[in-house]
C-alpha cells in the first residue's frame, strides 16, 4: 500500500506533470520535425538550393517541444528542485501542478502533429514557387498560435499556484 502513498506525494504529481509536458509536447514535435523533414529531403533531392527553406520550415513544429520544456522548468523551479529552496507539496497541490501541465502536454502533442502536416505541405509550395515561402510559413504558423496559447495557459496557472 505504500505505492498508492507514494503516487498521492504531492511532489510526485507536480512531477509527473512537468515529465508529460515535456514527453507529450515533445513527442509531438519529434513527430511533426519528421514529417516535414520526409517532404523536404525529396524536395532536396531534386533542388539542392532549396534547403534552407526546407529547413526554416522544419524548424517550426519543434517549437511545442520547447515549450513543453519551458512549463517543465517553470514547475521545477517553483517546488525547488531547480534553484534550491525545495518545497515539500501537499496532494492538492500537487494535482493543480499536474492539471497546470496538462494544457500544453496535450496541445503541445497534438499542435505539433498538425503543424508538421501543414508545413509539410508547404514544402509542396516551394517546390513549385520557391518565392511563395512565406506563406508556406504562414500556414504553418497559425497551428502555432493554439500552442502559444496553451504554454500561457499552463505558465499562468503554475504560477497561480500558492506553496
Amino acid at each position: 500500500m505504500d505505492w498508492i502513498a507514494y503516487l498521492f506525494n504531492g511532489n510526485f504529481l507536480a512531477l509527473a506533470g512537468a515529465a508529460l509536458a515535456v514527453i507529450l509536447a515533445g513527442i509531438g514535435s519529434a513527430k511533426g520535425v519528421g514529417l516535414v523533414g520526409e517532404a523536404a529531403a525529396g524536395l532536396v533531392t531534386e533542388d539542392p538550393k532549396k534547403f534552407g527553406q526546407t529547413l526554416l520550415l522544419q524548424a517550426l513544429p519543434g517549437t511545442q517541444g520547447i515549450y513543453g520544456l519551458l512549463t517543465a522548468f517553470v514547475i521545477l523551479n517553483k517546488i525547488g528542485i531547480v534553484g534550491g529552496n525545495y518545497v515539500e507539496l501537499t496532494t492538492q497541490q500537487g494535482f493543480y501542478f499536474l492539471a497546470a501541465s496538462l494544457p500544453i502536454a496535450f496541445v503541445g502533442l497534438f499542435s505539433a502533429i498538425n503543424q508538421g502536416r501543414a508545413a509539410a505541405a508547404g514544402i509542396g509550395i516551394i517546390a513549385k514557387r520557391p518565392e511563395e515561402l512565406s506563406k508556406a510559413i504562414m500556414y504553418a504558423a497559425m497551428v502555432e498560435t493554439y500552442a502559444v496559447l496553451a504554454l500561457l495557459a499552463s505558465i499562468l496557472m503554475v504560477t497561480g499556484i500558492k506553496l
